[in-house]
């Protein structure tokens, strides 16, 4: 009941969405829904640390460590998104726009948990593929030609990995089919079986099908090549979306590849894949070093640095080792945390000047002192600075990469973090320092509070993460035993 309940509530509250016109309190509803999968995921977190799975409809759904840790995640930054979203809607026009971008949300929401409480690669696929279609309308949701053309671009560059993904599953499939000893089971897409039976699945077919994997779900995790939707997604979209895009999305995406690196690794060992990631991890961080060098739009930075978080968790991952993992998980909540509070107050300076242009935002501090607070510190811990969680969770990749042999792609990843550091903080420093009047403004109490607690919950766990360090060792041993 507690698998279905996650699943069942945000796609009620999207139904009730679209039923109902318009009211302030379909948002409140909404936010309470995010509440609820975050609580349901603490409860499933509690359940599985000790090892123990939460089966659902007859094993179609399964929920271990790694999973509810995931739906943590979601829930976290799905209440920090949804919070903020009849302040975002009061600009509306129309109450069935504002309806419908309630009811997306919810169906978004609930199709990233089903992908990751999902124990059939088959559903996964179909569970992915299903948010490109929820996103693809709410990155247009402005129906600007700006918006249009970036989900435009979103939808067809997203439904080609998909479709490689696709091909991916179906060679999986195909490879445990012909196992000499197949059974019913083990012909499946299920997650466990296809586990017990890796070392016997043919190794040319397992092979292709995790570089069309990798390249599928790639382009949704917004690794380098596939990665140039990203940036006008994020930048199009409203800041609840792109927080939750950002956050949430890429993490999700990258978890299918951890899942589906397990199976390669057990079937062919661990070269073959440790080579795929670390060409396309370390491929992305290259590109967001270059891109940011220059950039000229804040919600494009935010983007592009999404890059270089992505290529840093697909080089932890090529470790492979439970330490490794274990960081990347860390990264991925702190990364979540940091990149809504970042987007979402992106949103609100974005609604207060007027532009997006880096050059077109000046004194922040000074004229806006909490959205400046807010969007510096937030800057801070996306740069990897202590005592954020981000530190702590690169400093512990880079560790578990050392003792993996992989020294010299910490070094490349060192160069490349370097003049990240130097980029973003260029750009920071003209947004935030200077002099100017301070001005006034509709308050933000309502944004401020919850976007300065989940910094908090970045620094408490940067600076002591004995509370997850059970649920992270759990996590990583069913990926990396």
């Amino acid at each position: 009941m507690l698998v279905l309940l996650t699943l069942f509530v945000p796609l009620v509250v999207g139904v009730v969405a679209l039923a109902v016109p318009w009211r302030p309190w379909v948002g409140w509803l909404s936010a309470a829904s995010s509440v609820s999968v975050l609580a349901f995921g603490i409860a499933l977190c509690v359940k599985t640390t000790s090892g123990v799975a939460v089966v659902a409809l007859r094993a179609t759904y399964r929920a271990d460590a790694l999973s509810a840790f995931m739906v943590v995640i979601i829930g976290t930054v799905s209440v920090l998104a949804t919070l903020q979203t009849s302040r975002v809607m009061a600009h509306e026009t129309s109450p069935r726009h504002a309806s419908t971008y309630v009811a997306l949300m919810q169906a978004f929401i609930t199709c990233m948990l089903s992908a990751v409480l999902t124990a059939n690669l088959g559903i996964l696929w179909v569970s992915i593929e299903a948010t490109t279609i929820a996103t693809t309308f709410l990155v247009s949701h402005h129906r600007t030609r700006k918006a249009f053309e970036a989900s435009w671009k979103y939808v067809i560059l997203c439904s080609v990995g998909i479709a490689l993904a696709f091909l991916g599953t179906v060679l999986i499939y195909f490879a445990a089919l012909h196992v000499g000893t197949a059974s019913n089971a083990t012909a499946s897409l299920n997650w466990t079986s296809l586990m017990k039976v890796a070392p016997h699945l043919n190794h040319g077919v397992i092979r292709f099908a995790i570089a069309l994997l990798v390249l599928g779900y790639g382009t949704k995790v917004g690794f380098a090549p596939m990665h140039s939707w990203l940036a006008d997604a994020h930048g199009q979209s409203p800041a609840p979306v792109s927080a939750l895009m950002s956050g949430v999305l890429l993490a999700v995406a990258f978890y299918a590849l951890l899942r589906c690196k397990a199976i390669a690794d057990a079937a062919l060992g661990p070269a073959f894949p440790r080579a795929l990631f670390l060409v396309v991890g370390l491929l992305s961080l290259i590109v967001a070093a270059s891109l940011l060098i220059a950039q000229r739009d804040y919600k494009r930075m935010l983007a592009y640095s999404s890059v270089e978080h992505m290529g840093l968790l697909a080089v932890g991952a090529a470790a492979g080792s439970p330490l490794a993992i274990a960081a990347v998980l860390l990264h991925m909540l702190g990364h979540g945390l940091t990149k809504s509070v970042l987007f979402l107050s992106a949103g609100e300076i974005s609604l207060a000047e007027g532009t997006t242009e880096i050059a077109g935002v000046k004194s922040l501090l000074a004229r806006r002192p909490v959205l400046g607070a807010l969007f510096g510190w937030g800057l801070l811990a996306l740069v990897g600075l202590p005592p954020f969680s981000i530190f702590l969770s690169e400093f512990t990749m880079a560790r578990a990469e050392i003792d993996q042999g992989l020294w010299w792609a910490v070094a490349i990843c060192l160069v490349c973090v370097s003049l990240i550091f130097a980029s973003i903080t260029t750009h920071a420093r003209h947004m935030l320092f200077g002099d100017g009047p301070r001005e006034t403004s509709a308050p933000i109490a309502g944004v401020a509070v919850p976007l300065a607690g989940a910094l908090g919950v970045c620094v408490v766990v940067g600076v002591s993460s004995w509370p997850l360090l059970s649920l992270l060792h759990a996590a990583a041993h069913v990926v990396a035993p």
